[in-house]
């Protein structure tokens, strides 16, 4: 039988750079007060001898594990897989987190938690006993429920917190949202749009509030009335159909609806279709998310590309950062939003209410 290869350890690192054991295990986790040169002589090192770092030996080596936990919404999570209406959203957490942990020589888990449930608590605990995370990553709704927070708090933990901005423990990171309603908002505006509905997001979202906020300020510096053009649903195709039908049935119909996801703007596409409306000339739809199935629909839609990953990476950065020793930043990390302009907005044509036509 072939004889077994033997791995490269940090000690063969350690004796080819010339340096000591603490040092290579310095270089290998980036911390500072490393000499350049010295950086230098221990990565060529291990670039010559293709020494990989193994979590379990920095695990012992230390008292990190090099894991981070992004803790998810179970029910809203499963419900999407289950329904294969896609998981963007969690793929493009993944893509931030995971590329931004390897660069650091971490790891990224994700565990499902239901933010609703009695026992969060004990089901928070236990995950955290049996993982024993260096740091954990909150995304919405967690990140804006107090439990958790201060639980992870009380156990010394280093987290950021996806999508929040109010102030709390942890490092808050989100897109701006307010800014990205405005700028969905203006874009109407600038096509001519003069009632411009807007379907929000559930109200244990905070972000919700702040898109709302964001809509009715572009809405009031354009000297434009909001009245009655507000409607609410949880992010669910179901609950924007009825958004859209109670703003189309209202006193002042929108020329141009915005929904606060792709799943209720899916919903205000096909409600438009049923009463005859054509989109984007008698109503023009703005998305927020901009996962796939909304640049193949037709007509494709207008949506605010949430930069989820840049995000995620942001808060990774945050975590390694306090565990490295390093001071991040005291104020929250907002990152900007950007408008994917595509057929669904147009300027304003004839008018058409509850499926008649002008």
């Amino acid at each position: 039988m072939p004889r077994r290869r033997q791995s490269v350890t940090i000690r063969h690192v350690a004796a080819d750079a010339g340096v000591s054991l603490q040092t290579v295990s310095r270089v290998i986790n980036k911390e500072p007060n490393v000499r350049p040169e010295m950086m230098e002589r221990v990565q060529a090192s291990i670039a010559k001898l293709g020494y990989v770092p193994s979590i379990a030996a920095q695990r012992m080596a230390g008292s990190r594990s090099y894991l981070i936990v992004a803790l998810n919404d179970r029910e809203r999570t499963i419900a999407g897989w289950r329904n294969r209406e896609g998981t963007d959203w969690v793929d493009q957490m993944l893509l931030g987190g995971m590329l931004t942990c390897a660069e650091h020589g971490y790891r990224l888990l994700v565990e499902l938690v239901d933010t609703h449930s009695d026992h969060i608590a004990r089901e928070l605990l236990g995950a955290i006993a049996a993982i024993q995370p260096d740091g954990v990553i909150l995304t919405p709704p967690h990140s804006d429920n107090s439990l958790i927070t201060q639980l992870l708090a009380t156990q010394g933990i280093s987290f950021a917190r996806i999508g929040s901005l109010k102030p709390g423990p942890g490092f808050a990171v989100a897109m701006d949202d307010t800014g990205a309603a405005r700028l969905a908002t203006d874009h109407l505006i600038a096509l001519g749009h003069r009632r411009i509905g807007f379907i929000a997001g559930p109200d244990e979202y905070e972000l919700s509030g702040r898109r709302v906020d964001g809509w009715r300020q572009a809405m009031a510096e354009s000297g434009l009335p909001s009245d009655h053009l507000l409607a609410q649903g949880d992010f669910g195709l179901a609950s924007g159909r009825l958004a859209a039908q109670t703003l189309l049935d209202g006193p002042a119909p929108p020329t141009a609806i915005i929904a606060s996801s792709d799943q209720m703007a899916l919903a205000t596409l096909e409600l438009a279709r049923e009463r005859g409306l054509d989109v984007p000339t008698d109503l023009s739809i703005v998305s927020f998310d901009d996962t796939p199935i909304v640049r193949f629909v037709h007509p494709a839609l207008t949506a605010v590309v949430q930069p989820i990953a840049d995000v995620t990476a942001r808060a990774v950065d945050l975590v390694i950062a306090e565990q490295a020793g390093r001071s991040p930043p005291v104020e929250p990390v907002i990152v900007p939003a950007t408008l994917a302009i595509r057929a669904s907005t147009g300027s304003p044509g004839a008018i058409r209410r509850a499926g008649t036509r002008t």
